[in-house]
């Protein structure tokens, strides 16, 4: 390639010259001359400091990814026949996914003669829906897959995500105040030791 069409380290088009005279111009400018488009006829080169150029590419690239965000899928699984407490324990889990603003994958699985009776999942996920729809909203409505039937929910584009917990046990919200409880006249001295 005895040319190149030559950008400034500006942007201003120098235009078509040899290569020995652009190398010439990167020298005298104390820049780097550096191959933006090697497919075009003739090549373009510009005139850039290339330590710098992969500096800033470097900071766009974590900025991008800093305010990139990051969707993270639950899943919680039922059964048709579950008993009313089992489900409120499932539907507390649901509550707290999408409250820490991730989506949830619901799957209820069909066992034998229950594959016969898809009624009662669609009214199982239904009941679901209704009572979380202050949180979420349904994002794939529920379908038949196999033995399984999914149905997809996404929290609220307004809600805002609560904190991840701090203490060891993430389900124990509470334990901060079990040592909260202890009664005041107690000596600490008589508190068993684990």
């Amino acid at each position: 390639m005895p040319e190149v069409r030559l950008v400034g380290p500006n942007g201003e088009q120098v235009g078509i010259v040899r290569i020995e005279d652009a190398l010439r111009l990167a020298q005298e400018a104390d820049l780097d001359l550096v191959e933006v488009a090697p497919t075009a006829r003739p090549p373009v080169c510009k005139l850039m400091d290339f330590g710098k150029f992969k500096y800033e590419s470097a900071q766009k690239a974590r900025e991008s990814r800093r305010n990139q965000v990051l969707t993270v899928i639950k899943e919680q699984k039922l059964r048709p026949k579950i008993d009313s407490h089992d489900y409120e324990t499932k539907k507390r889990n649901v509550v707290r996914f999408l409250e820490h603003g991730n989506k949830v994958k619901v799957t209820i699985m069909f066992r034998g003669r229950e594959q016969s009776r898809p009624e009662l999942g669609f009214r199982l996920l239904k009941r679901l829906a209704e009572d979380v729809q202050d949180l979420g909203f349904v994002e794939s409505s529920a379908k038949q897959d196999g033995r399984n039937m999914i149905m997809v929910l996404a929290p609220h584009k307004n809600l805002k995500p609560k904190p991840k917990s701090t203490s060891a046990n993430p389900d124990d919200e509470a334990g901060a105040e079990v040592a909260v409880e202890l009664p005041i006249e107690a000596p600490a001295d008589n508190v068993a030791q684990d």
